[in-house]
């Protein structure tokens, strides 16, 4: 709920309209009584009557309701309200926006003034690209630190996904957005491969997507799991120091999802910088998915997570088999990825010790 007081609004309007504007009245949409605005809250209007230059006008101030489509958190209403600003004015007969802006903690006012698009700032990290370690792996330079790092990765993922909420169609949502975001599995079908696409021809395509939809009935089940989550964990997100110590960039889709999708996204790069050399997860880098893997289960205690981890797979396998993301991968890399993505599918219970077999 939102409290808002004649200041707010008087503040807001000179901010605007400069000096001159003077706040009249403000209530209830339907019956302007000023005691509305004591109760103003998401989806309620204000009818707000004000001058300019002597001149009487009439505003509706309104916010959007949150709700479990789509709108949970302020960033997906403010995404609405910056569509509804800039296009509703071009539309005949639409009502036209008078003002944007957001309310601030303290209950202020904050217009935004002409937006055309939104940055962000954030603190710069010492260290290097994680994937640079695993070129330098690659190369046949493997350090007993390697390990030890893989290890800790797993154990931060598991402190970051020991806070839990209960929040069903938050999980829901979730896996709706892994199946068919523009971002995520679709989004990447129609975007991200050309068609058609001689490695992967579109009826696989077609068949591939037909199986996640019974992965969603499955997942359904498991909304007792919503986490906290990275969003985005993979290998040119992580930043390592000299002394062997990592930060993370870019957390991505939102606060809360399911733990398996950043478990999954770290553990496929070391097969995909296995498969040149191997065809398959072998080597240094089969050492480094070992472990990782291995401390997370045995960490969380988590063995849930392998019934759940199949379509976070074929996204992430969506994302690094890409022609478009992933341009210089031999046909043999691209492969290997769909044969994994595919064979995941067909088994209940990820086998993650014997991650070789879905190569075959």
């Amino acid at each position: 709920m939102i409290n808002l007081t004649r200041q707010d609004l008087d503040r807001y309007l000179k901010h605007v309209y400069g000096p001159s504007a003077e706040l009249l009245t403000a209530g209830d949409i339907g019956n302007l009584d000023e005691q509305g605005m004591k109760s103003f809250g998401y989806g309620k209007p204000l009818l707000v009557r004000y001058l300019v230059n002597g001149v009487e006008r009439e505003a509706v101030l309104s916010t959007m309701k949150g709700d479990k489509y789509g709108h949970q958190f302020y960033w997906d209403r403010a995404a609405i309200l910056l569509f509804q600003f800039e296009t509703s004015g071009r539309m005949e007969k639409h009502v036209h926006p008078l003002g944007l802006g957001y309310i601030d903690r303290s209950g202020s006012l904050i217009p935004i003034e002409e937006p055309v698009e939104f940055f962000i700032v954030n603190e710069k990290l010492q260290g290097h690209d994680y994937f640079l370690d695993l070129e330098r792996i690659r190369t046949g330079e493997f350090r007993g630190e390697d390990e030890h790092l893989a290890r800790e990765f797993a154990r931060w993922l598991s402190r970051v996904h020991s806070k839990k909420l209960n929040d069903p169609d938050l999980y829901y949502r979730r896996i709706r957005n892994l199946i068919g975001s523009s971002e995520c599995i679709l989004g990447l079908i129609d975007e991200a491969y050309p068609h058609p696409y001689p490695l992967y021809p579109d009826d696989g395509f077609s068949a591939l997507e037909k199986r996640l939809i019974d992965w969603r009935w499955k997942l359904r089940g498991y909304a007792h799991r919503l986490s906290a989550v990275h969003g985005d964990f993979h290998p040119w997100n992580v930043l390592v120091t000299e002394e062997g110590g990592f930060s993370v960039l870019d957390r991505s889709r939102g606060e809360w999802g399911e733990p398996g999708g950043d478990l999954c996204t770290m553990a496929v790069n070391y097969l995909l910088w296995s498969l040149p050399k191997h065809g398959k997860l072998a080597g240094k880098f089969e050492q480094l998915y070992l472990a990782y893997f291995s401390e997370y289960l045995e960490v969380t205690g988590d063995e849930e997570v392998l019934k759940v981890i199949a379509p976070f797979f074929v996204f992430r396998c969506l994302v690094i088999a890409s022609p478009e993301w992933y341009p210089d991968h031999a046909d043999g890399v691209r492969f290997g990825l769909f044969r994994f993505m595919e064979n995941i599918l067909e088994e209940e219970v990820f086998d993650w010790r014997n991650i070789n077999k879905y190569m075959e």
